[in-house]
């Protein structure tokens, strides 16, 4: 049996975080982990900044929805899940990616979970666990899948660097050189072609 792990974000879906700043027009929310290196600061850093501009989880994932997933990702989806068994693995939140994955057909999405009070406050988050799609992709080939998995950044080359075959998908420049063992894809044809390939060869 075969298994492809997609990450989300970046690959079916923008990159949340920025996508949302723009739309709300809160540049600080563009900080991710190039910025500041240590998550749990980061996201409390975030979570600040909701409570100031006083944004609920319902105000949030309103402009989620509006998001849309990225340009062809849902029939790419759509036609991979009928060839292999597919799970979204990424480190986003249950809360933030639901809105999305009701408009990619509510495919299997493992990722972490946010913590809001009785207002719709953001209070805190809980990660499944470190690493988690490193360990996911572990699990899976204890389970005798072999796995095939599809990423953009460098917090997606543990779980490519583990499955049976990893493929990068619209990576930035940096990754593509740091990390030259994995096949580069620019579109879903790319990647689609790529993925194929790898069927075969594992």
């Amino acid at each position: 049996m075969q298994l492809v792990c997609l990450d989300l974000e970046g690959v079916l879906v923008p990159e949340i975080w920025i996508e949302f700043s723009q739309r709300t027009g809160i540049p600080e929310l563009r900080r991710t982990t190039r910025d500041e290196p240590d998550y749990d600061k980061l996201m409390k850093y975030r979570l600040g900044i909701l409570a100031q501009h006083k944004l609920g989880l319902p105000d949030i994932q309103k402009v989620i929805a509006a998001m849309g997933p990225l340009a062809g990702a849902k029939d790419f989806l759509d036609d991979l899940r009928q060839r292999f068994q597919v799970i979204i693995l990424s480190d986003t939140f249950y809360e933030f990616a639901m809105p999305l994955m009701q408009q990619l057909g509510m495919p299997a999405l493992f990722c972490h979970k946010l913590e809001a009070d009785a207002s719709g406050t953001l209070v805190n988050y809980h990660l499944r666990m470190p690493n988690q799609k490193r360990e996911a992709v572990k699990r899976f080939k204890e389970l005798n899948f072999k796995t095939i998995a599809v990423g953009d950044s460098y917090n997606d080359t543990a779980m490519l660097g583990e499955a049976h075959a990893g493929i990068l998908f619209h990576p930035p420049e940096n990754v593509i050189r740091e990390f030259p063992q994995f096949p580069v894809t620019m579109s879903y044809v790319e990647l689609d072609t790529e993925i194929r390939r790898a069927s075969t060869r594992i």
